[in-house]
């Protein structure tokens, strides 16, 4: 299985994640687009997704909802900005356990002889609030989102 790569250099404010996919561009942009596939690859393996909004348009708001065994939840939402079907989205992405702090997420899907390259950055408010979600164990939990993605469209 391939890895996911984190670009987390000191001093800076974005997070970049890039993972490479065994499917075609179009696949992967209508999965991680779906708000009926979210559930099933979003999110850290031990907890559950709930999607409570989610219109991936220039103004469309978002808003997932992970929930752990003990029925805690953490819940995550923003605004797409941007839609370039099958190339590219843009949006806001906060946790709302941290209100404020708002990251800017760029994701990129470039074509890689049949595969999918799949580059997120994230750039975050500030360094604090980026190494903030670095000891939350977030490149952690994204990476299980990768393995979990690579899982689904290898389903398909």
């Amino acid at each position: 299985m391939a890895e996911t790569e984190f670009v987390i250099e000191p001093g800076r404010q974005d997070i970049i994640m890039i993972r490479t996919f065994d499917a075609p561009r179009d696949v992967v942009f209508r999965v991680v687009t779906d708000p009926a596939l979210i559930p099933r690859w979003w999110g850290p393996h031990w907890l559950d997704t709930r999607v409570d909004a989610m219109e991936v348009a220039p103004g469309g708001r978002w808003r997932f909802v992970n929930t752990d065994a003990r029925g805690r939840e953490y819940a995550f939402g923003g605004v797409y900005h941007a839609v370039v079907p099958p190339e590219r989205y843009v949006r806001t992405w906060e946790f709302e356990g941290t209100p404020g702090e708002v990251a800017l997420e760029t994701v990129r899907l470039e074509e890689a002889g049949g595969r999918t390259r799949y580059v997120a950055r994230s750039v975050h408010p500030s360094v604090e609030a980026r190494d903030a979600i670095v000891r939350a164990d977030g490149p952690k939990g994204g990476a299980q989102s990768m393995d979990r993605l690579a899982e689904l469209l290898g389903a398909r």
